[in-house]
């Protein structure tokens, strides 16, 4: 099966494409490497904001960077197969790229929201994304596993791969699942798990389409849950969630036996 991959080009998603190539025929890749967002000018109560965030906080974005070393130490760009690298995943450039290479399946992961005509994109399976959280009970960003921590949901801690769609983690469902825990991890390790899962998810979700084994159900019929935006993304709710990092084991213990309807 050739696979064509959009993909951010953060070292994470460099990981995920060196694991499918181990697997499947990679055939191209589209990097989007998004321009960096200009400097703001903030208010004096959002800069008090920013810093209080910084001193009391800085450990959340410091383990987002020392997980992203983590990969770069370990994988590198594959050289040896065809890539595009835009602004935009939205570039009319993609479509052309990937119609030219004719793939039965395109994988996606860490881009922008898909529209348009590159959603029509030629293939013989269709378009698949990842999302690293549980849908349809918990979508958004700007990390969702960092918003089952504040919340206080570590049961909702997950990964999902499913049909795209132009909406926010909407698309139909291939596989769900919850990434094994055991109450022990601390923060680095919480979060290199669920990245470890969401790899091994999608290989396995790629395996059942090639295998004529997928599935794809609306998140409707599963449940309902929550959207999380950038901007809620506050100091009450990163104080929540160094809150719950604290009783961690705690929280582990007592919603480890919440039910949860997934898609296996």
């Amino acid at each position: 099966m050739k696979i064509i991959a959009w993909i951010g080009k953060g070292p994470n998603q460099i990981a995920l494409i060196n694991k499918l190539n181990n697997h499947f025929d990679l055939v191209g890749v589209v990097y989007e490497n998004r321009a960096s967002k200009k400097i703001k000018s903030y208010g004096v109560i959002m800069f008090f904001k920013k810093i209080l965030s910084r001193l009391f906080f800085g450990f959340i974005p410091k383990t987002w960077k020392r997980l992203q070393n983590y990969y770069d130490d370990r994988f590198n760009i594959i050289d040896q197969v065809p890539s595009l690298e835009i602004e935009n995943i939205n570039d009319s450039k993609v479509q052309e790229f990937s119609s030219q290479l004719g793939p039965d399946l395109i994988i996606v992961s860490g881009t922008g929201l898909i529209k348009g005509k590159n959603l029509s994109t030629k293939s013989k399976y269709g378009i698949i994304n990842l999302h690293t959280g549980l849908s349809p009970y918990i979508k958004g960003g700007p990390n969702c596993t960092n918003w089952c921590l504040s919340t206080g949901e570590t049961h909702l801690i997950g990964n999902t791969i499913m049909w795209i769609d132009e909406g926010i983690d909407s698309g139909n469902l291939i596989l769900t699942e919850q990434t094994p825990l055991n109450g022990e991890e601390k923060f680095f390790d919480l979060h290199l798990k669920v990245m470890e899962h969401a790899h091994s998810l999608y290989i396995n979700a790629v395996r059942n389409i090639e295998d004529y084994s997928t599935q794809n159900i609306p998140q409707e019929n599963i449940g309902e849950g929550s959207i999380y935006y950038n901007k809620n993304w506050g100091l009450k709710s990163q104080l929540k969630l160094l809150i719950n990092l604290l009783r961690y084991k705690h929280l582990h213990n007592k919603n480890k036996h919440k039910k949860v309807k997934t898609i296996s």
